[in-house]
């Protein structure tokens, strides 16, 4: 019981979500921070090298770094996760932020690609929970992406053909939730992701 306790106080666990675009992970992810508050679940605030939009902050909504900073941080380590998604203009998580975190209890939401996903998996080994949400199908998830009409033909057969190498990926997480109905999958990731904090 005391092991419980512990974990519970002092040590949070990470929560990585991963999931091929227009499977419905930002809904499901928001589901479990404003529908269940007594997980309590925060995202992980990521470093970015591109300059801060309106009235963003440092420290609130990104770390800002210059690409010169980004790139030291990834020389030296520091990062669990990162990507570049053009020249220059890079996007990571800190793993001090996430120690930072994980000191006060907090339970940290990673929405990280697959590769991202499992290379924090790798870092935190058990006090990590990958989940992958997976559609129901390739063509489902095509019809939806056509549905939300806000990609061109070519955007949606880029999103399909990553999306077919994601979900090849999916046998490597801890669990897999298909949103096919999504009152389901809310159930499914509540239960997946409350069995695991209160091992």
């Amino acid at each position: 019981m005391q092991e419980k306790n512990e974990n519970q106080l002092g040590q949070g666990r990470v929560i990585i979500f991963c999931a091929p675009s227009g499977t419905g992970k930002s809904t499901l992810i928001h589901y479990l921070i404003e529908q269940h508050p007594e997980l309590n679940l925060n995202f992980s605030i990521s470093a970015t090298s591109r300059p801060p939009r309106g009235a963003e902050q440092h420290g609130v909504e990104y770390f800002f770094l210059s690409p010169e900073e980004f790139k030291e941080h990834i020389e030296q380590g520091h990062f669990l996760e990162y990507c570049e998604v053009y020249k220059d203009r890079f996007y990571g998580t800190l793993r001090s932020q996430v120690d930072q975190q994980l000191a006060k209890g907090e339970n940290v939401i990673g929405d990280l690609d697959v590769i991202g996903g499992l290379n924090v998996k790798q870092a935190y080994g058990e006090r990590a929970l990958t989940v992958f949400i997976q559609p129901p199908s390739i063509a489902a998830l095509r019809e939806r992406l056509e549905k939300r009409g806000t990609d061109t033909p070519e955007v949606i057969n880029d999103r399909i053909a990553r999306a077919e190498y994601e979900i090849s990926r999916a046998p490597e997480f801890d669990c897999i939730v298909t949103n096919d109905n999504l009152e389901q999958a809310q159930s499914d990731i509540y239960r997946v992701v409350s069995e695991y904090l209160l091992r």
